[in-house]
């Protein structure tokens, strides 16, 4: 985990970027199809998308999964949880906070399909949530955790 600021915007710049860009690449193949053209389109917004996931992350999500997360586990007394189990929960949290207001914002972005406002996003919000999460969880997470340990040796 971050052990300051510093490391905080490294951390949260390697995790934001490398998630935005999966996501951004699974969003314009799933609803455009595999082309150049198609890509080249979703990485075109990739800049905006990557701003708006930053500031979610630091400034709502971040703070409210860790504070409630970390807030739980004190006000249990628990004493004995691994800081592995405390990464995975926050992990967890942090996905489906980021996949909630990044879903709006590609919906924001890209003119919704669905006559319904709500069956269209519940259809989003799924459709990224089953990538989102392997995605931080098997991968990303991972290599980001490895690399900000490189850094702080």
């Amino acid at each position: 985990m971050p052990e300051n600021f510093k490391e905080e915007i490294y951390f949260t710049a390697l995790m934001a970027g490398l998630m935005v860009l999966g996501m951004t690449l699974y969003n314009v193949v799933l609803h455009n199809g595999l082309s150049t053209a198609s890509l080249l389109d979703g990485l075109a917004g990739y800049p905006l998308a990557l701003l708006v996931a930053v500031v979610l992350d630091m400034l709502i999500v971040g703070p409210i999964v860790k504070k409630s997360v970390i807030g739980y586990i004190e006000r249990k007394q628990l004493k004995d949880v691994k800081i592995q189990v405390i990464g995975l929960t926050i992990s967890l949290f942090m996905v489906l906070g980021m996949v909630s207001f990044m879903s709006v914002f590609g919906m924001i972005m890209s003119p919704l399909q669905s006559s319904n406002l709500f069956a269209g996003y519940a259809h989003t919000w799924m459709f990224n949530v089953i990538v989102a999460l392997p995605l931080q969880l098997l991968l990303v997470g991972p290599f980001s955790r490895k690399m900000l340990a490189i850094i702080q040796k």
